[in-house]
């Protein structure tokens, strides 16, 4: 059963250009993860100020797999110098088969 993960990310006005830029600048990096079914950054629109971060996974371990691998890390680890998220939150679902 495969699983999505939304990482809800609270940004400053004025600081999503650079968070898009962050992703933009690693935007492939998860694709040769085992497991990994897809990618995508949600720009808020209307009555919304957080980015969503969804990823599909074939299966929980193999998320967690990649969110403690060396190259998880090291992606989020670089950017640049101003603070663009100053705040998340984790949500996780299963995808039901009908």
């Amino acid at each position: 059963m495969s699983v999505v993960k939304i990482n809800a990310i609270e940004v400053p006005e004025g600081t999503g250009k650079e968070l898009e830029g962050r992703f933009a600048a690693r935007a492939k990096a998860v694709d040769g993860m085992p497991g990994f079914e897809g990618f995508e950054l949600l720009r808020p629109v209307e009555g919304e100020t957080r980015y969503f971060v969804y990823t599909r996974w074939a299966s929980e371990e193999q998320f967690q797999t990649w969110l403690n691998s060396q190259e998880f890390t090291h992606g989020h680890s670089a950017g640049g110098t101003q603070t663009v998220g100053t705040g998340s939150a984790l949500l996780s679902f299963e995808v039901v088969d009908l």
